[in-house]
């Protein structure tokens, strides 16, 4: 493999990160002062046990593993697409998993979502009404004031952090070439503390971060980001993005896994799966292959294959509830 690639996709978390090969001269960044990396214990890139699992047993392609490595080398968006249920969000905390990036921070698009809601949010009413209660003589912005997810992947952390920006697709037409802008620059400004600062000596307020509550330093209310980091933009394919956009992104598209990488996939998440196991991949690629390969929903069904004191009958009865339209077909014999 090329010396700059740090990541493997074989879940056995390294320090890798730190022998990455210095940034292009156009991609790189001089945040600071720096910031130490968050707490990155094996089990501290995902927030529930379902994104520990997801994140210790991802099965990467080669595709992705070079894909994920030039997009790390480049200091560049990874722009992943493909069918719902084939880990394109479970890339980022695997990624995050094995080189101890931290804690993912995560920015679920929907259609009202704007750029500001990834920055940091404000909250202009808690301030008015602590005037009012005399709680705070002046100034107080800081105290109302956290940064969103966006916003702290661009701290000037000494380790890129890990963003995960999941389901691009569905926003609005404006917010990937306003996204583009601040990934490109790699900074913000926050303009409430930026006037505040004016009031200040050093210009510099205590604000929380995403996801935790010991606040980071912004200096005259400005923010730039010192190790670009790990984005990961998610796309279902249901709208097109501008070429801009695109030219600045690397991009990997995710297929529909084969019965070889199911295999995998299967043993990753269920150590000891049931003897039905490879009776259900057969029916599921049959009659899957012309829909949508919801891989969590053939999972579930093997799950419960290996549940004691089903009988045959009541496993196939399970297994079609969970997977309908397998026992659509017309031949009628369920699995």
């Amino acid at each position: 493999m090329p010396h700059w690639s740090v990541y493997t996709g074989r879940n056995e978390p390294h320090d890798g990160i730190d022998d990455l090969p210095a940034p292009p001269p156009w991609r790189a960044f001089d945040g600071g002062p720096a910031l130490p990396p968050p707490h990155d214990g094996d089990d501290a890139t995902a927030v529930s046990p379902d994104r520990v699992h997801r994140a210790k047993s991802y099965v990467a392609g080669e595709e992705s593993v070079r894909l994920v490595n030039a997009a790390l080398c480049l200091r560049r968006p990874l722009l992943v697409t493909g069918p719902p249920g084939t880990g394109k969000s479970s890339l980022a905390y695997a990624v995050a998993r094995e080189l101890r990036l931290g804690p993912v921070l995560r920015w679920n698009i929907t259609s009202r979502s704007s750029l500001a809601d990834g920055l940091y949010q404000y909250d202009p009413l808690s301030r008015l009404y602590a005037a009012r209660e005399a709680r705070e003589e002046r100034g107080g912005v800081e105290d109302h004031l956290r940064l969103g997810p966006l916003g702290t992947a661009l701290l000037p952390y000494d380790r890129p952090r890990a963003l995960l920006v999941d389901e691009i697709d569905k926003s609005d037409l404006d917010l990937p070439n306003d996204l583009l802008n601040v990934l490109e620059e790699g900074q913000y400004e926050i303009p409430e503390l930026v006037r505040t600062a004016r009031h200040s000596g050093d210009g510099a307020a205590e604000v929380l971060a995403d996801g935790t509550d010991t606040p980071v330093t912004v200096r005259r209310g400005r923010v730039r980001c010192r190790a670009f980091p790990f984005v990961v933009l998610t796309s279902n394919g249901e709208r097109e993005f501008p070429p801009a956009f695109l030219r600045r992104c690397v991009r990997l598209k995710l297929r529909r896994p084969g019965r070889d990488q199911l295999t995998h996939i299967v043993r990753a998440h269920l150590d000891t799966p049931s003897g039905d196991a490879d009776r259900l991949i057969t029916r599921f690629l049959e009659r899957a292959s012309g829909g949508e390969l919801a891989t969590d929903q053939l999972l579930n069904a093997l799950y419960l294959t290996g549940v004691a004191g089903l009988d045959a009958e009541s496993r196939d009865d399970l297994a079609e509830q969970l997977m309908p339209y397998l026992s659509a077909a017309a031949d009628g014999d369920g699995f």
